[in-house]
């Protein structure tokens, strides 16, 4: 019989086995993330979609690890019927250090300095095929030994001409190797909704911007094509990766039904994404990153959730989660009482919030009267934080907050 497949080309009895062992293999992941956090009462501060980076399953870290151990034998017989003298990194640079200490004249009239990271290219490459920053287990390439190995060659006990080109022999070899290794990490392993993958990469980067500036910096090629490349990723993570669900209120009224779990779920992914995306700040220039995290996924995505949660505690605790994740250097140099444009909409959600707050707080008793005065203040304290002072004094004069200049200043 012909396979029954979909619009796809998919097999659909197949497929949807597949889908069915993934979901069992997801929620049996939830279930013991949430049995562990039961276990160290952790359960109360928890929230859904915050919770794990690791969402690959069993089998697909099995086939990987077979995949990755059946290259590197693969790898191993690369140089197995070279002689050592010509693919160890030592014996080629111990060559060369004697004919540079020998005769450095004609050293350097062969432009050997200009030659040798092309030579050392294609072996330091075998010895990172490997290597990926967003392991928690791999090693700095610092301390690898190609890395130790070439540390110090060229380096003589007499002084070095300023045109040595054995100078930038590491540097040269972190822009040719290097860059371009984290570049296809980026587009096609670097997962943006993992907090500790960020946080890896992110810091991998940084590395490389403060310990090699000459080469690592806006105007060098293959550094462009690397935030071009996280660009890319962020942007088809955007595009393809997050999804608000739009529900009746009426339908998130019960708190265990199956849509308001999976609403909740989505938000604070989106929100565990904003704070990843920012986690770039101080790498990627603010305009990006606001075009980005502002404009790409608060104005887009997290507003619209934010019009189907309660108005309340609720939704006060959410716009403080989003504040926390924006740099606090956006607002530091701000002048005027206005916040950064991008922001607008989500200051005037926040008026909004104050206003249908206190509506509903009309008729009610003394104490959600009290509470209800208690949350605009604290959404007052919010605006001031990211310097939107003027929707803040719209706020405390709409409902008649005395205590302006106290909440701003303990902002």
């Amino acid at each position: 019989m012909a396979p029954n497949l979909d619009s796809f080309g998919r097999d659909r009895v197949l497929y949807q086995e597949q889908v069915k062992r993934r979901t069992a293999e997801r929620e049996a992941r939830r279930a013991r993330r949430r049995q562990a956090r039961e276990q160290t009462g952790k359960m109360a501060d928890h929230l859904e979609g915050l919770s794990s980076d690791d969402e690959e399953t069993s089998t697909d870290i099995t086939n990987f690890n077979m995949e990755r151990d059946r290259i590197l034998k693969e790898s191993s017989k690369v140089f197995e019927d070279v002689l050592e003298s010509f693919y160890s990194i030592d014996c080629i640079k111990s060559q060369f250090e004697a004919w540079r200490s020998k005769y450095f004249a004609s050293y350097k009239d062969a432009y050997i300095g200009l030659c040798l990271p092309k030579l050392f290219n294609p072996l330091i490459r075998l010895q990172l095929l490997i290597w990926t920053p967003l392991e928690g287990k791999c090693r700095d390439f610092e301390t690898m030994l190609w890395f130790e190995s070439l540390l110090f060659y060229g380096c003589e006990e007499q002084e070095q001409e300023k045109d040595d080109a054995d100078i930038s022999l590491l540097p040269t070899i972190v822009e040719r190797v290097v860059l371009p290794k984290l570049t296809v990490i980026s587009e096609n392993i670097w997962d943006p909704f993992s907090t500790t993958q960020t946080s890896r990469m992110v810091a991998i980067v940084q590395k490389l911007v403060d310990g090699y500036p000459s080469v690592v910096n806006a105007e060098n090629k293959n550094t462009q094509m690397l935030l071009k490349a996280l660009l890319l990723r962020m942007r088809r993570t955007l595009d393809d990766d997050v999804f608000m669900p739009l529900y009746p209120k009426n339908i998130l009224e019960n708190k265990n039904s199956g849509p308001y779990l999976f609403f909740q779920r989505q938000f604070w992914s989106s929100v565990k994404l904003l704070g990843n995306f920012l986690q770039w700040y101080g790498i990627l220039s603010n305009k990006t990153l606001q075009e980005l995290s502002i404009d790409g996924l608060l104005n887009r995505y997290i507003l619209m959730a934010f019009q189907n949660s309660e108005y309340g505690d609720d939704s006060i605790k959410k716009a403080q989660s989003v504040i926390a994740c924006f740099p606090k250097q956006w607002f530091a140099n701000l002048k005027g009482d206005k916040t950064i444009s991008q922001l607008e909409n989500f200051c005037r959600y926040l008026v909004h919030l104050a206003d249908t707050i206190y509506r509903n707080s009309i008729g009610c008793s003394d104490v959600e009267k009290r509470n209800a005065r208690e949350q605009i203040k604290q959404i007052i304290k919010l605006l001031a934080s990211i310097r939107a002072l003027d929707h803040a004094m719209t706020v405390a004069n709409d409902h008649n907050v005395k205590e302006l200049k106290i909440l701003i200043e303990g902002k």
